[in-house]
């Protein structure tokens, strides 16, 4: 198989971290031995920090004891980045592609998903943009601003991306604050960036819309970008 023709697509719902990180690492070692084609999972996650490999302990601003109050579990990840967070109301997508089929290296990849998520909020009439030397997909700042370092971006941060590619074949992805708990954010440091603003598409249109509607619209956005056609199933099993 080579994956480049149809990507599988799923809408898992509400998983824990740890079970969606299972999920993951099978189907990618499926893909890996050529045993399925390509496939992205969108769902959202229980509350939880993930901790990149950039990331450390400092970068979670409360104790375990406060962790528990709030209900937050933190867990160290292999994807690139720092610390972020998920939770209800924040769409999750792990692709898990072929890189070397589609001729993708980490950069353009990760050039990819922020121009995909560029044109998802586009559909909502959001206008977002990126930061110069930064990942991820701000609003309400400055097109092509480049940080200064100690000074954070003007904008607010929509999406995060971390990415892992080994072995040819991509996992870990993008979170984009939909109708996201944003007060959560302020319980860690996001990118290495102390007190930067979260926002949502909630937060920036006033309504909620469910994220299976962001993930049908976002899937799509992804096919384009990668010259595939998107094949839904309702079922992991059905993956092929």
């Amino acid at each position: 198989m080579t994956g480049t023709e149809a990507v599988q697509t799923i809408w898992l719902g509400r998983m824990a971290y740890a079970g969606a990180m299972d999920l993951q690492r099978e189907l990618y070692a499926r893909r890996v031995n050529d045993e399925i084609g390509d496939v992205v999972l969108f769902l959202e996650h229980e509350p939880v920090i993930t901790l990149g490999r950039r990331a450390d302990e400092t970068h979670v601003l409360l104790d375990a004891d406060q962790l528990s109050d709030v209900g937050v579990e933190v867990s160290e990840t292999d994807r690139g980045g720092e610390a972020t967070y998920h939770g209800p109301g924040q769409l999750v997508g792990y692709p898990i592609l072929g890189m070397r089929e589609r001729g993708l290296g980490p950069v353009k990849y990760v050039r990819l998903l922020e121009r995909v998520i560029i044109e998802t909020l586009s559909e909502f009439g959001i206008a977002a943009h990126l930061v110069d030397g930064e990942t991820g997909v701000w609003v309400e700042g400055i097109p092509g601003e480049k940080r200064v370092e100690g000074i954070n971006p003007k904008g607010k941060k929509i999406a995060a991306l971390g990415v892992r590619i080994s072995s040819g074949v991509s996992m870990h992805g993008f979170a984009l604050n939909v109708a996201t708990d944003l007060s959560m954010f302020q319980n860690i440091i996001p990118c290495g960036m102390p007190e930067l603003p979260a926002s949502s598409i909630e937060d920036q249109i006033g309504n909620v819309i469910g994220l299976p509607q962001v993930a049908k619209v976002t899937a799509e956005i992804l096919g384009v970008a990668l010259g595939s056609r998107i094949e839904w199933t309702n079922s992991i099993e059905l993956i092929n």
